[in-house]
């Protein structure tokens, strides 16, 4: 009798206990949220400065300091498909100071064709936001013997294999998008890798190679000006910015491919602070000065919740696993 007093009471206390740790730790982070933010935060990109995502984590970043006076420094680390930096922000400290600016390559494409990964895209991070996306574009050199879809899908099938397309490496966005392309359109195309999206631009525009897929802003002044052909976007509506360039979908329904990018912080990371950042990054989603300039760029705004977030994470990474098993892509 007396242990089962002793074991009620040690069990009771226990209980008080952990209420009392937990209403404490509750209310600390509760704190923390009203605070938030009190220092600098740090945003991690994965590649190197200029392009869509550096341009958009920058904007996003000095909208930040503009609205609660805090600054934002832009840590750029490139280097191995992005995973160096999706793994620094997976390990930092949940607290809402160090953020990823992660794309479509980091979050749903790397697990398919990394053997290790250093970081899980669906357990080490908490979603904030889909901030925007690219669709990719499929451009040719002016002298080649067709000027459309259609043209080139007729081409290439009266001659299977003849056709090369470079891309900035294997495996990436723009590598697999060609790959989804001649399953559903039924071509053989060569496949010719590049190290960067730069070298291989230069070569398409040069007539050593006659197509590529790749993201639209990399190529838009270039297709404007008429050094490159735009074939087609692989978006769901045609872009502002090149409106006389269809669709895949005009031609091959239901084909898209966009590269997109969005914020996310270290799993853990309090609730309210997820909260408050993708209410203020939603609205400053709607400001026309920043609309504009990532409109400019061919950047699509997205916006939204952190669950919606999640769920687009998990649905690209099973399309993009089939695309990489049908293909049976490596790298190297």
């Amino acid at each position: 009798m007396l242990q089962s007093l002793v074991f009620k009471y040690l069990s009771a206390s226990l209980l008080a206990g952990m209420f009392f740790f937990g209403a404490v730790n509750l209310c600390f982070a509760q704190q923390n949220t009203k605070l938030y933010p009190n220092r600098q935060i740090t945003l991690v990109v994965p590649f190197p400065p200029g392009g869509a995502t550096d341009l958009m984590a920058r904007t996003i970043g000095q909208r930040i300091f503009k609205k609660w006076g805090q600054s934002v420094v832009i840590e750029n680390k490139p280097g191995a498909g992005g995973m160096l930096a999706a793994s620094q922000v997976a390990k930092a400290q949940a607290d809402g100071y160090t953020l990823f600016f992660g794309s479509s390559a980091q979050l749903a494409v790397n697990q398919s064709i990394y053997p290790k990964m250093s970081y899980d895209a669906q357990k080490d991070f908490a979603p904030i936001i889909l901030v925007g996306g690219v669709p990719n574009m499929l451009v040719a050199n002016p002298s080649a013997p067709f000027k459309t879809l259609a043209e080139l899908v007729q081409y290439a099938r009266a001659n299977p294999g003849a056709l090369n397309y470079a891309s900035p490496g294997s495996g990436s966005t723009a590598h697999l998008t060609a790959e989804l392309f001649k399953t559903q359109s039924g071509i053989d195309i060569v496949h010719i890798p590049y190290k960067g999206a730069a070298g291989a631009v230069t070569d398409i525009i040069g007539g050593q190679v006659p197509l590529m897929f790749v993201s639209m802003p990399s190529v838009m002044e270039h297709v404007k000006a008429g050094k490159l052909v735009g074939l087609g976007v692989a978006g769901s509506a045609r872009s502002s910015v090149l409106p006389d360039v269809p669709t895949f979908a005009e031609t091959f329904p239901n084909f898209e491919s966009t590269s997109w990018y969005g914020l996310l912080a270290p799993a853990e990371t309090p609730t309210g602070v997820i909260t408050l950042l993708n209410n203020e990054i939603n609205s400053m989603l709607t400001d026309p000065e920043v609309r504009k300039i990532f409109e400019d760029q061919g950047i699509r705004i997205y916006g939204g919740t952190p669950a919606q977030f999640s769920a687009h994470i998990k649905s690209e990474a099973i399309k993009w696993a089939r695309v990489v098993q049908k293909a049976n892509v490596k790298v190297d």
